[in-house]
């Protein structure tokens, strides 16, 4: 006599092999042939009859030969695609690596076979083997996952359904070195997922794909855990989390590499208008000459824009960190900037600037960079205090020119650009971080 547990263990096997056999059938269906319809077969005159007629018999024979062919193929196909899908389901582990990479291969086709094969419920089998110890089962997973997430957020929200990212390996050293490059594309794909309707529940994998990222020597690798960080990093909430895995300093360090400098600088700009990535930037020793050093980069105008918006962030009401600029000679930099980077650089280094005028006599407002005090009109000692002021900037301004001036005559010609220098010095407006 059969005990309940067991009776009720068959009712869920024939379930799932009800439930699979009933979307075979389906799929089998959507493959059969559509016929197509002829609108003049409708309105077939008498005259025209026989005409029609003569060319219904070849068109029969057209078909008669060519069917046999289609159907063969369709008939092979869907026989290999259910086949393939039961093996997954029901075969040994051996069989369901192989199934794995035929799926692989169907899952190329187009987005609509993705979906298609996700329906039949291979997903969650797949995550099983992604999360296994062997090696080539683990890959053959992972494989399979990475090109039926592509192009559809639904397959992507499957699989972190199925609970891809709490089964993955905790740290690199549990995972093999062939593995990590797939781990890293799959958490890429993955990643993209943070600012959509199905966010990620858990960032657990952070120390994994910080580790990849450290120790994969692939530049490819290292541009997909730059990428799966930049996305994680466009949602406020993460930021807490990305700062206790210890990323930053990781960003940092690599954003002083053009080949991977720019996906850096806008994950770390992401964190530095949170307090606590703000915080993690600002006591590093690396901050702020890294970012200073990235500011002559001509040849990378987008890396110029991000350095000089994070050090926009960095400065805005703090004195400290003014201070640690000035010393570290930003102002020379800053100056040549506003002559020869991008539009937007330019006024972010025009900014800048007017946040370095003179500290005695500017206070930071709670919504604004340093402003020049306002005088009460026809106050002889208050104008006497903007004169002076304005001779002050302006001999800053002359200091730093003479400096710099035979490295910029010989890259721009400074007349054409005398109105911005002219602009610079006058204008004494300031707003909070617009740009």
């Amino acid at each position: 006599m059969s005990t309940p547990s067991s009776s009720s263990s068959i009712w869920v096997l024939s379930n799932i092999k009800l439930q699979f056999f009933t979307r075979i059938r389906r799929f089998l269906q959507s493959k059969a042939t559509r016929k197509r319809f002829d609108p003049s077969d409708r309105f077939d005159t008498a005259e025209s009859r026989g005409e029609h007629n003569k060319k219904a018999e070849n068109l029969e024979t057209v078909q008669v030969m060519e069917k046999p062919e289609e159907e063969d193929e369709e008939e092979v196909s869907a026989i290999m695609f259910q086949r393939t899908v039961k093996m997954l389901h029901f075969g040994s582990w051996e069989e369901k690596e192989v199934a794995a990479k035929e799926i692989e291969k169907l899952a190329k086709e187009d987005v609509k076979v993705r979906k298609l094969i996700t329906e039949l419920g291979v997903v969650p089998v797949l995550v099983s083997m992604a999360a296994s110890p062997v090696a080539s089962r683990r890959r053959a997973g992972l494989t399979a996952l990475i090109h039926l997430a592509d192009g559809t957020y639904t397959n992507k929200a499957l699989i972190v359904e199925a609970g891809i990212l709490s089964k993955l390996p905790k740290t690199i050293d549990l995972v093999d070195e062939s593995t990590t490059s797939k781990l890293a594309e799959l958490l890429l794909s993955l990643s993209s997922l943070a600012n959509t309707q199905f966010p990620l529940a858990s960032l657990d994998f952070l120390p994994l794909l910080r580790d990849i990222f450290e120790t994969d020597t692939c530049f490819d690798t290292k541009q997909s855990c730059l990428g799966a960080l930049y996305n994680l990093s466009t949602v406020l909430e993460n930021a807490s989390p990305m700062v206790s895995s210890g990323v930053v300093p990781i960003l940092l360090e690599v954003s002083s590499l053009k080949e991977i400098s720019e996906k850096a600088l806008a994950t770390l700009g992401n964190l530095s208008v949170t307090s606590m990535g703000k915080k993690a930037i600002e006591n590093s020793t690396m901050v702020p000459e890294t970012f200073i050093d990235i500011l002559s980069w001509e040849d990378k105008p987008k890396c110029q824009e991000l350095s000089v918006y994070i050090l926009m962030i960095l400065a805005h009401q703090s004195t400290l960190q003014r201070k640690k600029m000035v010393q570290a000679g930003i102002v020379p930099v800053l100056l040549e900037l506003v002559l020869l980077g991008s539009p937007l650089a330019q006024k972010r280094a025009m900014k800048l600037l007017q946040w370095f005028k003179d500290e005695r006599q500017t206070k930071m407002g709670p919504h604004s960079g340093p402003q020049t005090p306002r005088f009460a009109m026809g106050s002889p000692v208050n104008q006497r205090e903007a004169k002076e002021g304005k001779k002050m900037m302006k001999s800053l301004v002359k200091q730093s020119l003479h400096r710099n001036m035979e490295m910029i005559t010989n890259r721009a010609n400074a007349a054409g650009e005398s109105s911005k220098l002219k602009s610079l010095i006058i204008s004494t407006s300031s707003k909070s971080l617009p740009y």
